[in-house]
């Protein structure tokens, strides 16, 4: 139906669509998308690059963005004009990229990445793949339609020319989009084969743009997800981490169990999800992400990092207090263990670890209410982060709901109520007691004063 439709509106047969040689050029009375949607400094570098002779086009993720009616974080630039080409024409540039060299233009503070169209990834001279068929070299040049064929999914490879405000669509890419369907381009198998992260792309995509993801582009994920194994580490962090901050990471999480791509990302997230209370704290967690993302809040990948973990963190504790350790040496072993174990698989960055042993181990300091306490934790660095935190651990039911109820009022209570919600400590008359009795033998008086009538 759809492909009719398309087909009737835009005068072409099916053949273009089963074919990367003729494309379908799609206008702005169809697309909806205008030349004033453009960020100034990617319109000025598509404008330069065809002033120049080059074919430019908007492309990948932003042109797909601006087709579902979302502002695109950045924009990509395509075009015929070789690195070298591309940086005697733009003055403030670089070009950058081992496996495939691309050029970084600088438009006051921004940076838009420009790349040469890329060729055929047949297996030739100029490829290279390891043992699994992941591509490890793949520097080849081409033209735009191959630059389009050899993309991940269909909706990522469309080319937008905001000068004459049309859409190049080589794959079917818009008709997919129509139809609310993820498709990968060429042979699912070979394509995740070639790099292992598409599968999780595939999730994040489908979930974030509300997509079908296509039976044929669905059947071997399952079987392939073993692959993740074999992408480096930082690379897996880079993807988990755009998908724990897409806005839907509850129904990613979700799908990545359902797909059985958790192996190899968080090890332990199969445990946690099986047990009520860690299942509940971290849902709560995860929709409270998407639901800042989503009213563009801002969002620390610590906090979700630490709330992901948390139940690992929880179950060493535990064990290690049942055989007799103390409370906060077992804290600080319980959380070195965990950090052991993620650093092999999503190598998370130093400046994450921090964030997140702060949080943790400011953990057991709300339930401590007496003296100075609560005051010396409101004066912590750490402390919003970590008191957004012990309310999750409250609302999944870790924690007695009578402790965030205490630390909602001491927080809006004025200074005089404050001193009167703190809870005395059994000791603190006999340790009064003490003073008195030191700074009285100290000056040779009484430790018991009796105040005459008469004085």
């Amino acid at each position: 139906m759809i492909l009719k439709l398309l087909n009737k509106v835009f005068n072409r047969k099916s053949s273009y669509y089963e074919s990367a040689a003729q494309p379908i050029v799609i206008s702005r009375q169809h697309h909806g998308i205008q030349r004033l949607q453009i960020d100034s400094c990617a319109l000025k570098i598509v404008t330069q690059l065809q002033q120049a002779g080059y074919n430019s086009y908007i492309v990948g993720g932003a042109a797909r963005d601006l087709l579902f009616g979302f502002t695109p974080k950045d924009y990509d630039v395509a075009t015929n004009a070789t690195p070298e080409q591309i940086k005697r024409i733009f003055r403030r540039s670089r070009i950058i990229g081992r496996r495939f060299r691309l050029v970084h233009v600088m438009c006051g503070s921004d940076i838009v990445e420009v790349s040469t169209f890329r060729g055929s990834s047949k297996i030739d001279d100029a490829t290279q793949t390891d043992l699994h068929g992941r591509l490890l070299h793949d520097n080849v040049f081409g033209t735009q339609e191959e630059d389009a064929a050899r993309r991940d999914f269909t909706v990522n490879a469309l080319l937008y020319d905001p000068n004459k405000e049309e859409i190049i669509d080589y794959v079917s890419g818009y008709a997919d989009i129509q139809a609310k369907k993820l498709r990968i381009i060429g042979d699912p198998a070979q394509r995740y084969r070639e790099d292992p992260v598409r599968m999780l792309r595939a999730i994040r995509f489908a979930s974030k743009l509300g997509l079908q993801i296509d039976n044929s582009t669905a059947q071997p994920i399952s079987e392939l997800a073993h692959l993740l194994q074999n992408v480096p580490a930082s690379r897996l962090f880079d993807e988990m981490l755009k998908l724990l901050l897409s806005g839907h990471a509850l129904a990613c999480i979700t799908e990545l169990r359902a797909r059985g791509l958790h192996h190899g990302l968080l090890p332990m997230l199969d445990v946690i999800l099986e047990q009520p209370l860690g299942k509940q704290f971290i849902t709560l967690a995860l929709k409270n992400t998407d639901d800042r993302i989503q009213q563009n809040k801002p969002v620390s990948a610590g906090f979700l990092f630490a709330t992901l973990l948390w139940h690992e963190v929880l179950s060493n504790w535990n064990a290690l207090r049942s055989r007799g350790e103390k409370t906060f040496p077992a804290l600080f072993n319980a959380i070195s263990q965990t950090l052991a174990i993620q650093h092999n698989k999503l190598a998370i960055p130093q400046r994450f670890d921090t964030i997140m042993q702060e949080i943790w181990t400011l953990q057991p300091r709300f339930e401590m209410r007496i003296g100075r306490r609560p005051f010396q934790l409101i004066a912590h660095p750490r402390f919003r982060s970590a008191y957004d935190f012990m309310l999750l651990r409250c609302e999944s039911g870790e924690f007695d709901i009578e402790l965030k109820t205490w630390w909602e009022d001491f927080l809006s209570a004025d200074p005089e109520k404050r001193e009167k919600m703190l809870v005395k400590s059994p000791l603190t008359k006999t340790k009064r007691r003490r003073r008195r009795k030191k700074a009285a033998t100290q000056t040779g008086t009484s430790p018991v004063t009796t105040v005459g009538v008469n004085q």
